[in-house]
């Protein structure tokens, strides 16, 4: 993550960085349409209004950097997907099991208003960012946008955060964890 902080704060022109599996991969938890859309659209359009100067910077730029912490955070899903290592360590810390930690994240989810994201902290509380904001405490991520769950989940974003944590690639996480600051 820290990578993208610099690339932001250094001037240079922003990148949509490589989904780490085929977009159609993370089916049925996320839909090809959904990540062909969403990732080659929406994510692929923040970078590039950023790059030529267009629109609102801040927004694009926070755009294009948040996007690229969450498609990397996937894998293909499978059930009994928990965290393990330092992730199933920081969350038993915090919340005392992955069960509690669901339930406080859908609580603080289902309570934002309109657009924005959900996410897990460095220092082991849930947070949410109206619209797009770069934060550097961002250890795991749900993006809270209706263009993220509506094509496959339709009204009922609680079924979307449900299934999403059969995709969440736990080392990846892990990782953030154990990043230094």
């Amino acid at each position: 993550m820290r990578d993208l902080i610099t690339l932001l704060e250094s001037g240079k022109k922003l990148k949509l960085k490589k989904l780490p599996y085929g977009q159609g991969s993370l089916s049925p938890v996320l839909t090809q349409s959904n990540i062909k859309n969403h990732y080659g659209k929406l994510a692929k359009g923040y970078v590039d209004r950023y790059n030529k100067g267009e629109g609102d910077k801040d927004f694009n730029e926070a755009g294009a950097f948040l996007h690229n912490i969450w498609f990397a955070q996937f894998r293909p899903p499978r059930d009994g997907n928990v965290p393990r290592g330092s992730t199933k360590e920081f969350i038993d810390k915090h919340f005392g099991n992955f069960s509690n930690f669901k339930e406080e994240f859908t609580k603080v989810a289902m309570s934002i208003q309109g657009s924005g994201w959900a996410y897990l902290s460095r220092n082991g509380s849930i947070k949410t960012i109206k619209n797009h904001e770069v934060k550097s405490d961002i250890i795991l991520l749900i993006d809270w946008w209706e263009h993220a769950w509506f094509t496959d989940y339709g009204p009922n974003k609680q079924k979307y955060l449900t299934n999403i944590w059969r995709a969440i690639n736990w080392t990846v996480i892990n990782d953030r964890i154990n990043l230094k600051h």
